[in-house]
């Protein structure tokens, strides 16, 4: 499944898929079990929440930025790049790391 804005243009994915590569921090992938059309759908509403957050945040509302925020972790979560991993062998989750601290740091470091 592609991904817009990631990938070889803009970031590098782990050979896995799992990971997208930003500033030597791994950052987890949405689900790509997700229908098309429902990952659309959280990824419009999940820009929605972070204009929303930037909206309160310059307005100076910090219960508006807290309940922004709180639309921004749900809609994280419903697209799996946040909570319980999608994938179903074990394997840990690395989110957030920084990529020369996990098992992709040879892979990592071989891009060239």
């Amino acid at each position: 499944m592609t991904h817009p804005g990631v990938g070889r243009a803009a970031h590098p994915v782990t050979p896995d898929g799992r990971y997208f590569i930003v500033r030597g921090r791994l950052w987890r992938m949405a689900d790509p079990a997700l229908p098309e059309d429902r990952r659309a759908t959280l990824v419009a509403a999940l820009m929605s929440a972070r204009r929303a957050v930037g909206v309160a945040r310059r307005s100076g509302d910090p219960a508006a930025e807290a309940s922004a925020r709180a639309d921004v972790d749900r809609t994280k979560h419903a697209l799996g790049e946040r909570g319980p991993v999608w994938w179903r062998d074990g394997a840990p989750d690395y989110n957030r790391h920084l990529v020369h601290n996990t098992p992709y740091a040879e892979w990592f470091a071989g891009r060239g």
